[in-house]
Formats: structure tokens, sequence, C-alpha cells
């Protein structure tokens, strides 16, 4: 099978991914959004996948449940969740591509990608409130994408890193 149809199945399987763990949560919302299951899978085809994958699923991830399953509420949350996740596969399969393939720049990148698309959703969610006619201020950024997530962001730092080895002692890293 060739690359380009690799890349494909790979980020399909990463999209159907970001569209069933979150129902591992669904009793559960609050915890749901402290763990941030969505992200897993968008993360790891940004590294495995590339950069273009990973924007195109972290973008539509959010989308699509929200227009199939009406969770999350379209907006705010998936519209600012799909610029935060396409930005989380953007700079996790850039920063991959670019940086050494060790162990310490996983970490470097996977951080970078977290940080940076926090910031893009904490941007979102301030220009639809300032739509919306509604107000999102630095509390509610600070909140919303750092002390509510630590669990999220705890997980993501344990798996990720541990999951790319695996990807890259089996062969399957497309993102080479």
């Amino acid at each position: 099978m060739n690359k380009h149809l690799r890349k494909l199945v790979y980020s399909a399987m990463f999209l159907a991914l970001a569209f069933v763990l979150p129902f591992l949560t669904a009793n559960n919302p609050q915890l749901g959004n402290m763990l941030s299951l969505m992200h897993l899978p968008v993360l790891l085809c940004g590294f495995v996948c590339g950069w273009p994958w990973g924007l195109l699923v972290g973008f539509i991830a959010p989308l699509l449940r929200s227009f199939t399953l009406g969770a999350p509420p379209l907006m705010p949350t998936a519209v600012a969740m799909a610029f935060e996740l396409a930005t989380y596969g953007l700079i996790s399969g850039l920063l991959y591509k670019l940086l050494p393939k060790k162990l310490g720049f996983y970490y470097v990148d996977l951080i970078t990608a977290m940080i940076v698309g926090r910031l893009i959703w904490g941007t979102a969610r301030y220009v639809i409130g300032g739509i919306q006619n509604t107000e999102f201020g630095l509390a509610a950024f600070w909140a919303g994408a750092v002390a509510n997530a630590i669990p999220g962001i705890a997980v993501q730092i344990v798996l990720i890193p541990p999951l790319i080895m695996v990807f890259q002692k089996n062969k399957l890293m497309l993102n080479e």
C-alpha cells in the first residue's frame, strides 16, 4: 500500500478514535472535559501521519461529533475545539518532522502543541464571545485551558510519547 493511502487509512482510524473515545466518559461530562479524550488521537495523527493530516482530523473531529451527536454543542464549544485540535495536529506533525527523533524532543513537541493549541482555543472562544455578545475573560481561559485540563494534560504527557515509540518500533510512522 502506498504511503499516501496509508496516511488516509491511519487518519480515518484516528478520526474514528476521536469520535468514539469521548463515549468512555459520556456518563460523566465533567470527567470527559477534564480528560479531553478527543485530543489523544488528534495529537497522535499529527505525529504519525504529518501536519496536514493532523490538522484536518483535528478540525473535523469536534465538528463531526457536534453535527452527528449534538455533543459538544456547536457554538461555542465545537467551533473553538476545531481550531484548538487543528492546531494540535499541525504543531505535533510539524515539530515531529523538524526535530530529532528522540524521546526528549517528543515532549518538547507535545507540550508546544498543547500550549499553542490552548492559546488558539482561548482566542477562538474570545472571538466567538464577541460575536455572541458574551464575555470570555482571562479567568474563564485559565479555568478551561489549564486548571480544569490538568488531568487531560497529564494523560497526554504520559501516553503520547510511549505510543510514538511503539509506532516507531513497529515502523508505522508515516511522518518521516
